[in-house]
């Protein structure tokens, strides 16, 4: 779906897709209410109310409707609030105006709706708006050719984040588990919260800059980590771009020193939260620049540069959080006000879609090894 045309103020198109999102998005708030054991996270259901999702989904299901009939009156393609008010009507039906906040129990595997919800429309409300208004690449549409492949690495990572989480704190659990290290987790547990914090934050960002920089050197790494570096529509869903191998083997590596060292519960709940706020904005569509910011945290422009398609600038800004660890290690560039021409990977017949995507790194050719090492030696 291309409609960068059709995207524009004034014609019901952006009402009528709000409209449709907002719908989606109560339809599943019901299920969650209906079915908490099995949809929702028992740790995020600690941040909020079922009180204050209830009112949350009330509000969403009048705005959806408002959107609705706004598309309807000044829109000529009506089938967007017609699947709009579609929505809103069979999340009336399973009794989106009477759910009951109830009392959850808690069960051994579950899925993350809650989050995927809550997470979604967040970064929607926040990003899309930025992305209109401020757009690095005005040609590129909202809804560009691979928006639907992103935003199913977006659900899936999000639906099974039991299971990504409890998988990636493993390797940690596993081989340091039993370095009797009290001391120095007391230790670290005893900082103020911002030096705890900003350690925490460093430390994980070394670890992680090394294992990104280690699946660009490596042939074989490379095969999965190129997945992310495929699209050539960089946006707040593009982030999320991710193979499961690369997830599993990069938040591994972040949450050793979390958990050997022992930083406190809420430091590790505000990392979490930060990056993934941080994760959908340096892949934004956004021009802002952050002023002087920008050399102190890793902006859009700066991770922009990673993604660069031109192979003159590979092998660049690996650092997730704090260019300066780039600077570190020789990897840093951030010419003042210039952004990359495109991104993407020069291979010409990268495959479309989750499903090819997922098992291509598994299907390549060990005679396709020196192509590869030819080709991406030096990102």
């Amino acid at each position: 779906m291309d409609i960068k045309d059709g995207v524009k103020f004034g014609n019901g198109i952006i009402s009528g897709y709000t409209s449709i999102f907002l719908g989606i998005l109560t339809f599943l708030g019901v299920l969650c209410f209906k079915y908490p054991e099995e949809l929702t996270t028992p740790e995020f259901r600690e941040v909020y109310t079922g009180e204050s999702m209830r009112v949350f989904l009330m509000c969403s299901i009048i705005a959806s409707f408002v959107f609705a009939l706004s598309s309807f009156l000044v829109s000529s393609k009506q089938k967007l609030s017609l699947i709009g008010i579609l929505f809103c009507t069979a999340t009336i039906v399973l009794g989106g105006f009477d759910v009951d906040a109830r009392a959850v129990d808690k069960t051994a595997w579950h899925l993350g709706l809650d989050w995927l919800i809550l997470d979604l429309f967040l970064m929607a409300v926040i990003f899309v708006p930025i992305e209109i208004v401020f757009p690095k690449r005005k040609d590129q549409p909202t809804f560009h050719n691979e928006w639907r492949t992103d935003l199913i690495y977006f659900t899936i990572s999000h639906l099974f984040i039991q299971f990504f989480g409890t998988i990636t704190q493993q390797p940690a659990k596993l081989f340091f588990g039993g370095m009797g290290l009290e001391s120095v987790q007391h230790f670290i547990q005893s900082m103020p919260f911002a030096v705890e914090l900003f350690l925490a934050f460093f430390l994980t960002d070394l670890f992680q800059y090394w294992t990104h920089r280690f699946f660009h050197r490596h042939s074989f790494m490379w095969r999965f980590h190129s997945i992310h570096h495929s699209t050539e529509n960089m946006d707040w869903l593009a982030g999320s771009r991710t193979h499961f191998i690369d997830i599993f083997v990069t938040r591994s590596m972040a949450f050793i020193p979390l958990y050997v060292l022992g930083f406190s519960t809420i430091t590790f709940n505000v990392y979490v939260i930060f990056m993934a706020i941080h994760a959908v904005l340096i892949h934004a569509n956004t021009r802002i620049n952050f002023g002087f910011l920008r050399y102190i945290i890793a902006t859009p422009q700066y991770h922009h540069w990673h993604h660069c398609k031109n192979p003159k600038y590979y092998g660049k800004n690996f650092a997730t959080i704090f260019p300066f660890i780039d600077k570190m290690f020789g990897t840093y560039y951030l010419p003042k006000n210039v952004w990359p021409e495109d991104t993407g990977l020069l291979e010409a017949h990268f495959p479309k879609g989750y499903v090819k995507q997922a098992v291509y790194p598994f299907t390549k050719s060990p005679f396709d090894k020196d192509l590869e090492m030819t080709e991406y030696s030096e990102r």
